[in-house]
């Protein structure tokens, strides 16, 4: 809900309500494009374009656009835009008003793109420090290290952190930036459970496409349950894993997840309302 997005307006001047619609716009523009093209469900992790008008070009830095009208555009360099996860949109919703937020991205690429909801926070959990070791000024990285120092806090942190510090060059508004709001060089290596690392968006979206069928299956699973007007069940999973492959087979398009979705037995033989 973009609407809930606020902006600390000494940190963030240039933030207001046209920024706003501009990233709905860009999201809402970008998503249709791709079901109406019957496109692959990954382009929603890696097409090399978008939506832009003058104002979020300049925002995201993209030249050549003017006014207020949004067109389609190729984008010149994909380590930093490209897919969904490089939106306005959802960087802004996945931070505090004056600055960033690795716990808050990290959460949200789980539960929403990698379909592995962390547990919630345990009760009484100490909050982020505000300062480094022995009081010292210390970045959002420091500090969540500091935090992790705590073994109740390492053990969500340790699978919670490393995604959201790959988006760590946006700020909390969406732009590109090399340094933090402490004026220290970004640091955008995560380094996930398993060991594996990424950097940045590149390697976020590599992680994600080299193993497709996880985010294909998380979206296929909360369009079920938007059709089904429920969650998926224990008993719906036949029904996800016959989508899914189906959909391998046909380059994982728009068109066989949605058809499979509605000629599946849990949407045929699903109970409405009296």
């Amino acid at each position: 809900n973009l609407d809930e997005v606020k902006a600390e307006p000494s940190v963030y001047p240039e933030f207001d309500q046209d920024l706003v619609e501009a990233f709905r716009q860009e999201t809402l523009l970008f998503i249709a494009s791709t079901i109406r093209e019957d496109r692959s469900v990954l382009d929603l992790l890696g097409a090399g374009y978008t939506y832009l008008n003058e104002r979020l070009a300049r925002h995201y830095g993209v030249g050549g656009i003017y006014g207020s009208r949004f067109r389609r555009v190729t984008l010149p360099d994909l380590e930093q835009r490209g897919g969904l996860l490089g939106h306005g949109s959802l960087l802004s919703l996945t931070s505090y008003p004056d600055r960033t937020s690795p716990v808050l991205r990290g959460r949200w690429l789980l539960e929403s793109i990698f379909g592995a909801p962390p547990p919630g926070p345990p009760p009484n959990v100490p909050p982020l420090p505000e300062r480094g070791e022995n009081n010292r000024p210390a970045s959002v990285r420091e500090r969540l290290e500091l935090h992790r120092r705590n073994p109740v806090c390492a053990s969500c942190h340790r699978t919670i952190d490393p995604p959201g510090f790959m988006l760590e060059h946006y700020d909390a508004i969406g732009r590109w930036r090399s340094v933090t709001e402490e004026g220290r060089p970004v640091d955008a290596l995560g380094i996930m459970p398993n060991g594996v690392t990424a950097e940045g968006l590149a390697g976020l979206r590599g992680l994600l496409l080299d193993e497709p069928e996880q985010f294909v299956t998380t979206l296929t699973e909360r369009l079920l349950a938007y059709a089904l007007g429920r969650q998926p069940e224990y008993f719906d999973q036949p029904t996800v894993r016959t989508i899914v492959r189906n959909a391998a087979a046909d380059q994982h398009r728009w068109a066989s997840v949605i058809l499979g979705i509605v000629d599946s037995p849990a949407f045929l033989m699903r109970r409405t309302a009296e």
